[in-house]
C-alpha cells in the first residue's frame, strides 16, 4: 500500500470512530403515549464518513529545486528595454575595428558585435550608443557600470578578469608586434636596445613591452600616450624609433599612412592578446545573452548562414540551424531564461553578417578597411582557433 493511500484510509477510520463516539452521547427526549404512559425514545444512529485526500510525495520521488537567482539577475536587460538602445564603449579612431566614415557613422568589427547584441536584443542593429572610451576608460566604465558592453580591442587577462568586468568569449586571437621605418635596418628585438618606443599606456601592451626588454637585458625609453591616435602621431613624427601594440593594431595604423611601404611590422610576437567584449559584474543574465550572440554569429558561419540567405535557412533538413534561428516548434536553446525571442540570434545575423561576414567586411581581401589574413581567426575548422559552444 502506497504512503498516500495508507494516510487516506487511516484518516477514515479516524473520522468513523469520532462518529461513533458522538453517537452514544446522544440527548433523549422522553415521550408520552395516548395512554399516558413513558414510551422510550427510537433512537437511530448516523455514522458519517468524511474522505480527505492528502497530497504527500511518493518514497523516492524527486522534487524539482527552486531555482534563485542573484541579486541584480535581469536588471542589465530590463534597463535596455526601457531606454530602448544598447549603450557600447568603443573606439572611434582605430581603422577596421571602431572607427567613423565619411558620414560619421560608427563602424568597424568591434561596432558590429555592439550592432549584433542590439539586435538580438531589440530587434533593432541601430539600437546602439557608441561612448567613445580611451585604453584607459575601459576598466572604470565597466566597474561603474557606464556602459552595457565594452567592445573595444580588448585583452582578456586574469587580473582584469577578477577586477573590471566579466569578458564574455575570444572574437580575436592577437599578438604584440612592433612597428618600425622600413629603413632602420632593425629586423629583431635586440636590435632595438636602447630605442625610444612610442606606447599607450594603460595598456598590457605596456607591461609586456617593459617584461620582453627586461627578460632580454635590454633598455628602452617609453614615450607614452593616453589617446592611440597619439602614439601614432607621435612616432609618424620621429618622436619614437618604435611603435608597439596588437599586431592588428599596427596593421591598421600601417594602412592609414600616406606611405605604408615606408614601414614595417616584424616578425616578432611578445604576447597572447585574446580580445573579447566584457560586460559590468553583477548580472549573469546579461553575461549569458552576450556570450550567446557572440557564439550564434560563429555557429552561423559554421553551418552557412549568412544575412543573406538567413529566412531561406530556416527551412534547413538539419535541426540544430532551425534551433538556433528559432524556427516554431524546435527546441528552446535557452532563449526563455535568457528573456530573449527564438528568433534573436537569426535577427542578429540578419543585420551584420555571421563571424567570417564581419571579418571580410573589415579585413578580407575585398573589406574597406584593410587586408588582415585570418590566421588564427579562421574557424577551428579551418585551422584556426575560433570556436563556440552549440546553441541548443
Amino acid at each position: 500500500m502506497s504512503r498516500k493511500l495508507l494516510i487516506v484510509f487511516s484518516v477514515v477510520i479516524a473520522i468513523g470512530m469520532l462518529a461513533t463516539a458522538c453517537s452514544g452521547a446522544q440527548t433523549e427526549v422522553p415521550a408520552t403515549a395516548s395512554t399516558g404512559e413513558e414510551v422510550a425514545p427510537a433512537v437511530e444512529t448516523v455514522e458519517v464518513i468524511k474522505t480527505v485526500v492528502v497530497e504527500v510525495p511518493a518514497a523516492g520521488e524527486a522534487q524539482p529545486p527552486e531555482i534563485i537567482q542573484a541579486a541584480g539577475y535581469g536588471e542589465t536587460l530590463q534597463a535596455i528595454l526601457n531606454r530602448g538602445k544598447v549603450v557600447c564603449g568603443v573606439h572611434t579612431e582605430l581603422l577596421g575595428f571602431g572607427y567613423l566614415d565619411e558620414n560619421g557613422r560608427n563602424i568597424g568589427f568591434d561596432i558590429d558585435l555592439c550592432r549584433a547584441i542590439a539586435a538580438a536584443v531589440l530587434g533593432d542593429p541601430e539600437a546602439i550608443e557608441a561612448v567613445p572610451i580611451t585604453a584607459a576608460d575601459r576598466g572604470p566604465v565597466l566597474q561603474t557600470g557606464e556602459v552595457d558592453v565594452v567592445t573595444r580591442n580588448m585583452t582578456w587577462t586574469s587580473k582584469r578578469d577578477a577586477e573590471w568586468g566579466n569578458f564574455t568569449w575570444i572574437t580575436f586571437y592577437d599578438g604584440q608586434g612592433f612597428l618600425v621605418r622600413a629603413d632602420s635596418g632593425v629586423t629583431s628585438l635586440e636590435e632595438m636596445d636602447g630605442a625610444t618606443v612610442c606606447v599607450t599606456t594603460g595598456t598590457t601592451t605596456e607591461r609586456n613591452l617593459a617584461t620582453a626588454f627586461g627578460d632580454a637585458g635590454l633598455t628602452y625609453e617609453a614615450v607614452t600616450f593616453e589617446e592611440t591616435s597619439a602614439v601614432y602621431g607621435a612616432y609618424e613624427e620621429g618622436r619614437c624609433d618604435v611603435a608597439t601594440s596588437d599586431k592588428s593594431q599596427l596593421a591598421a595604423v600601417r594602412a592609414g599612412f600616406q606611405n605604408p611601404d615606408d614601414h614595417l611590422i616584424l616578425d616578432i610576437t611578445i604576447s597572447k592578446e585574446p580580445l573579447t567584449p566584457a560586460v559590468p559584474t553583477g548580472d549573469a543574465q546579461w553575461l549569458d545573452i552576450v556570450k550567446t550572440v557572440m557564439w550564434g554569429l560563429i555557429n552561423a558561419e559554421e553551418y552557412g548562414i549568412t544575412s543573406a540567405n538567413v529566412e531561406e535557412m530556416k527551412s534547413s533538413e538539419n535541426a540544430d540551424i532551425r534551433t538556433l534561428l528559432g524556427v516554431e516548434g524546435e527546441s528552446d536553446w535557452g532563449y526563455g531564461t535568457l528573456g530573449l525571442e527564438a528568433d534573436s540570434l537569426a535577427q542578429a545575423i540578419a543585420a551584420v553578417g555571421n563571424y567570417g561576414e564581419i571579418y571580410d567586411r573589415y579585413f578580407g581581401t575585398e573589406g574597406i578597411a584593410f587586408t588582415l589574413d585570418r590566421g588564427l581567426n579562421n574557424l577551428w575548422t579551418n585551422g584556426g582557433l575560433i570556436y563556440a559552444p552549440p546553441i541548443k
